[in-house]
């Protein structure tokens, strides 16, 4: 069985697992942090990061892009990612959006962590710039259609919502419900699905 290495507050770990949800493959969850040393995922993964997948023969697969196309590809259950060139340019353009405004809230929220007499608030502000940028990107490629992509459920989505998810943990003074109600308004029927419901992170 695969076996997905993964932490509750890591939204690339979750768009990994909803996809797996949602394309109904088997697996074996792993809790686990990247930071103890100890932790298996450095053998599954040389970068020591979470999400990595282990098949069934032992070979590891790491990066969230990577893990969600294998996904994808072995399983017959309704595509993620569409085939048609144009289509799936799209939606891999969502989810570049998406994973570079969690990325650039994991780089804000590690600064934070250092001793406050050390740490760079022009950093702070400039990563907390690029993901009220990518938000706003969102919400306008969203406008009011039903779907990130077109008219059908897509990795676009997924993305979308983990992004949002996260922003609700790390960034919680950031009103981007009040700001773009129409993304607020996807979220919430995101959130509804139960591969969202039950990957949800923790409220702190």
């Amino acid at each position: 069985m695969l076996k997905l290495y993964y932490s509750t507050t890591s939204p690339f770990a979750r768009k990994v697992r909803i996809a797996l949800e949602e394309k109904k493959i088997e697996y074996e969850l792993c809790e686990t942090s990247a930071w103890d040393d100890a932790s298996p995922v450095h053998a599954a993964n040389p970068l020591g990061k979470v999400p990595a997948l282990t098949l069934d023969d032992g070979t590891s697969i790491y990066d969230s892009r990577v893990i969600v196309e294998y996904i994808d590809d072995v399983s017959p259950v309704s595509r993620l990612v569409p085939e048609p060139v144009r289509q799936r340019i799209a939606v891999r353009k969502w989810e570049a959006l998406a994973d570079g405004a969690c990325d650039a809230l994991v780089l804000a929220t590690l600064e934070r962590k250092r001793p406050e007499a050390r740490q760079s608030p022009e950093w702070i502000a400039r990563q907390r710039h690029k993901v009220e940028a990518a938000v706003a990107e969102m919400a306008s490629e969203l406008g009011e259609r039903p779907w990130c992509n077109g008219e059908s459920y897509t990795l676009a989505d997924i993305a979308c919502g983990c992004a949002l998810g996260y922003i609700d943990l790390r960034a919680a003074d950031f009103d981007w419900r009040g700001r773009f109600p129409n993304l607020a308004r996807h979220a919430d029927k995101l959130g509804k699905r139960p591969a969202f419901a039950e990957s949800a992170p923790p409220k702190s």
